[in-house]
């Protein structure tokens, strides 16, 4: 029975909703314990090292994001192609992509390690990062950056875990690694006195532990495909494929982290306890995100193998179901969210001001995450089908000509004696903005159809 619970999942029969629900449910768990790194972090600096500590680790966030880029590209090209060849049962060609994927991986960690160390303080500086937290967010880079190998390890072989249909182990693994992570968390700071480098320490062991549990589940997994050292050779036609598929959804991460970089310049502008604000903003914007991005994933995975088995009937019915399941999980989980929002903000700080000051700009968020639980479940269902160009030019129209001149702008606009910088809500009203008209402009798209002519 456990070894049916954890066997991958064929999304090519049975009831399209109810496959997709089955297979979100474990990722959905996962995401809140992937997002629990994170959170954690936060809670542990902010209650045990102090409010600069917890503003230090946000304000590490974008350029953190910015330079795993690579990774997010190798993970959405595996997890497409590994889905198409499973859903067209193509033995061989899965096992090279596999193989492929692992000695992309850890070419990509080298670089990152190399190059992402050597410009963090440079990227600190360019962004006005007060002096007062610099030194933290240095060394709290330096040292994730440098064991970046586990972290990459994990999502991206995760992913090839959720393209084949098994999402139970990810999520198995993951509750692993985060109960490491917190216990880990607690000894190094609470404990070692160790501060913002004892919480990124923590991480990077929870996080190699994750990806040591992966490889073990895919070199016992010999019945779908064939793990050997001739398959870890890169073969230019599948490596090709992958970083062609997974590119377009690496550019848009890049896209929405220096967006996030130059709004973070203005966040800055406003001082420390505004920025511990978007710190907690965005930690609690993660859980509220969870479905969304819980549902991407699942609608990618479910459009590649009905892609690869050419149901295209059935991608449609699935992708309508599908969306409407997301955005009323989303409805719920925000209005939680909105009701209990000043104890949620409370659990990081002891601050009332600061609380506040986060639970008001929390409400202005509430509606995008129903219109992003349109977006990700669309933009899941192309990306799936092999499109994943048309998600990355929505993403660079919504962040670049929507996002960046709408924050700037109302800042501009509200400059008065009492806010010379402006009023600090243009940081939220322009991410809802851009949420909004991302998923209409998805929408527009999906029904075109023209995704359904990019099937490897």
């Amino acid at each position: 029975m456990l070894k049916k619970f954890f066997a991958p999942v064929d999304m090519t029969e049975g009831s399209p909703w109810k496959k997709i629900v089955f297979f979100t449910v474990p990722m959905l768990i996962g995401n809140i314990a992937q997002q629990l790194y994170n959170t954690v972090d936060s809670v542990v600096v902010g209650n045990y090292v102090g409010d600069n500590a917890l503003a230090a680790v946000g304000s590490a966030g974008p350029i953190l994001n910015l330079l795993l880029v690579l990774f997010v590209g190798i993970s959405v090209g595996a997890g497409i192609v590994v889905s198409q060849y499973f859903g067209a049962k193509e033995r061989e060609k899965l096992s090279i992509t596999i193989g492929n994927c692992i000695t992309l991986t850890a070419l990509a960690s080298l670089c990152v390690m190399v190059v992402a160390s050597l410009v963090a303080r440079p990227l600190l500086e360019l962004l006005d990062t007060p002096e007062s937290i610099i030194d933290w967010c240095q060394s709290y880079l330096l040292i994730l950056f440098i064991g970046c190998a586990g972290s990459a390890f994990y999502n991206i072989l995760s992913g090839i875990l959720r393209g084949l249909g098994d999402s139970m182990s990810a999520l198995a693994y993951l509750l692993v690694s985060t109960l490491l992570n917190i216990v880990l968390d607690l000894l190094f700071v609470a404990k070692l006195d160790m501060g913002v480098s004892g919480v990124a320490l923590a991480t990077v062991i929870a996080q190699a532990v994750s990806a040591l549990l992966c490889v073990y589940r895919l070199m016992r997994m010999k019945e779908i495909f064939d793990m050997g050292p001739h398959y870890l050779k890169l073969e230019k036609q599948h490596a090709v494929k992958i970083i062609q598929l997974g590119l377009p959804s690496g550019i848009t991460q890049a896209i929405f982290s220096m967006a996030m970089i130059v709004v973070q310049s203005l966040t800055n502008s406003f001082g420390e306890m505004f920025i511990a604000a978007n710190v907690i903003i965005m930690r609690v914007d993660g859980f509220a995100m969870m479905p969304n991005f819980s549902f991407g994933t699942a609608m990618t995975t479910y459009a590649g193998q009905n892609v690869g088995a050419r149901m295209y009937d059935r991608v449609e019915k699935g992708a309508k179901q599908g969306t409407l399941i997301a955005m009323g999980v989303s409805a719920i989980l925000t209005s939680l969210i909105l009701i209990f929002g000043k104890a949620l903000m409370g659990i990081f700080t002891k601050t009332p001001e600061l609380v506040d000051l986060s639970r008001d700009m929390m409400g202005i968020l509430a509606v995008g995450y129903v219109a992003m639980a349109v977006t990700q479940s669309l933009s899941g269902v192309m990306r799936g089908a092999g499109d994943t160009v048309t998600p990355m030019w929505i993403s660079i129209v919504t962040t670049i000509f929507i996002r960046v001149p709408v924050a700037y702008g109302i800042a501009w606009l509200t400059r008065s004696a009492e806010y010379p910088g402006g009023r600090q809500e243009c940081i939220f009203i322009s991410l809802l903005s851009s949420w909004v008209c991302g998923a209409l402009i998805t929408f527009f798209f999906y029904k075109r159809g023209k995704w359904k002519e990019k099937a490897v």
